[in-house]
């Protein structure tokens, strides 16, 4: 999960749909509603902030309360609990989620008996200040500690503050089945990892979501087969860096050296895990992300390349074009290395789609370290893509050991710069599509024109076409007459 502030992000390929990493800033502070469940008399207000990973996680929050006797409410006013779950990744999220916090007691004053707490990263990395100095809430839970909410609760009922921030070694919720919440119906998430080893020094995540651990592949086999009995056509498998996924009878992914022999040998890595994913559900598109240059195999690209349903786009964060950021940033990768990978990719694969993520302005970044990354953009013409320029975030390794030294107006010249080079590609590589066919999923229905469908090709990039007999959820293969920077532009065939 990116870990800077107050960026800039495009998504030229398609603006609604984000994946892990990337925060979607039409859903945040979405409030979930769901079905109300029969006998329930409580009311659960919650709202979410942050990436997919979030918002996921959200869904296993409402899974676990719905048993405790809640139903769902997009009415504060109306809520025994308010819930919302937080980023710790950009300064802006987490100032929303105080003036939220801010909006809840005003109603708690009215309604004495309404309850807030606060999950997810900010509610690991502010527990003190939230709870013990400022006072704003009633519970704090991180996000490995969700099971605990009904204990949880009856702390709170009892008139007792409630916390429980611990980072598990072993929590994947994989034996919780996600209530599916504000969702197309057509589109859904499935963790496969919880937490990160790598430790870039923008980043918090390894110190808010724990060290990484892999989820149970049977489980994950039987969410999938769930959703598509559900009638789901597509599924992004999720994780703050999926290639890394190894599952060989649960722990920690760094523990997997202290397995037994008959462990290891039975192992199940990520190219395995989207094999069998792509062959329970053949009818079924596949996504995955997000991904990390030193963890993605060979063996995966080749899996993508073996399985239709296996979307061909890979988004692969680079950071910088700059050795020598990159090693400040400590990725485990050198520009060299990345530009291999993805020649890699393209030998096995030639039509996928590269996306990337950018960071401008990272602490001592030069004039020549910025030009090495509007070098890299050049070689690979990426997309699209989501860049940010850098500003300092507490917790992280660099706001610990590196000074915040490239003046303010440098940053934004240079994102301006790299977000005007990606845009220039992106228009680059949608034009390729002209006059091609392109299978495309209806997703809804077009923001600019009520009578066209909107949907994504296998590529990640939005199309759009007039509705005719059509509906959501419906496979269609559209040629492609016409395009934007962002949007193909065709018929239906």
């Amino acid at each position: 999960m990116l870990n800077f502030i107050e960026g800039i992000l495009i998504d030229v390929a398609r603006l609604q749909h984000m994946e892990e990493k990337v925060i979607d800033e039409t859903k945040q502070g979405e409030t979930l509603v769901l079905d109300a469940k029969e006998g329930n008399t409580k009311k659960l207000f919650i709202e979410s902030y942050g990436c997919a990973m979030n918002f996921s996680d959200s869904e296993i929050v409402a899974s676990i309360l719905t048993k405790e006797g809640f139903n769902t409410t997009n009415t504060l006013e109306d809520a025994d609990l308010v819930l919302v779950n937080t980023c710790s990744i950009r300064d802006k999220a987490e100032q929303t989620v105080r003036k939220r916090l801010e909006k809840y007691n005003a109603v708690k004053r009215i309604n004495p008996k309404m309850k807030v707490g606060v999950l997810g990263c900010m509610a690991e990395r502010l527990k003190s200040k939230l709870l013990e100095e400022e006072k704003i809430v009633d519970m704090v839970v991180g996000p490995d500690a969700y099971k605990d909410l009904p204990n949880l609760l009856k702390e709170v009922d009892e008139g007792r503050d409630a916390v429980n921030v611990v980072l598990s070694k072993d929590e994947t919720y994989g034996d919780i089945a996600p209530v599916r919440l504000g969702g197309n119906g057509i589109t859904a998430f499935v963790s496969i990892t919880r937490g990160c080893d790598n430790m870039c020094t923008f980043c918090v995540v390894p110190f808010t979501r724990g060290r990484e651990r892999s989820r149970d592949p049977k489980s994950i086999i039987e969410e999938v087969n769930t959703l598509a009995n559900q009638g789901y056509k597509e599924i992004t498998l999720l994780g703050q860096n999926v290639d890394s996924y190894l599952w060989y009878g649960g722990g920690l992914k760094k523990d997997f050296k202290k397995a037994s022999a008959m462990q290891q040998a039975t192992a199940t890595d990520f190219a395995q895990l989207l094999e069998m994913t792509a062959k329970a559900q053949p009818n079924m598109r596949i996504r995955f992300s997000t991904s990390n240059p030193q963890d993605i195999s060979e063996d995966v690209i080749h899996t993508m390349a073996k399985y239709q349903n296996i979307c061909n786009h890979i988004h692969l964060p680079v950071q910088s074009g700059s050795d020598r950021m990159l090693k400040e940033m400590n990725r485990q990768h050198t520009r060299e290395e990345y530009v291999a990978l993805v020649k890699k990719i393209w030998e096995i694969i030639p039509d996928c789609a590269i996306s990337q993520d950018m960071i401008t302005g990272f602490p001592t970044e030069t004039e020549q370290d910025h030009k090495d990354t509007l070098d890299l953009m050049e070689r690979i013409k990426y997309n699209f893509g989501y860049m940010y320029k850098y500003s300092e975030r507490p917790g992280t390794m660099a706001s610990r050991k590196m000074e915040d030294d490239v003046p303010e107006e440098t940053k934004k010249r240079r994102l301006t710069e790299i977000v005007d080079l990606q845009q220039k590609h992106s228009a680059y590589r949608t034009k390729a599509f002209l006059g091609k066919e392109v299978e495309v999923l209806i997703e809804r229905e077009s923001k600019k024109n009520k009578e066209e469908w909107s949907g994504r090709t296998q590529h990640n990039i939005v199309a759009v076409f007039p509705k005719m007999h059509y509906k959501p959820g419906d496979f269609v293969k559209v040629k492609i007459t016409n395009c934007t920077t962002a949007t193909l532009i065709g018929e239906a065939i």
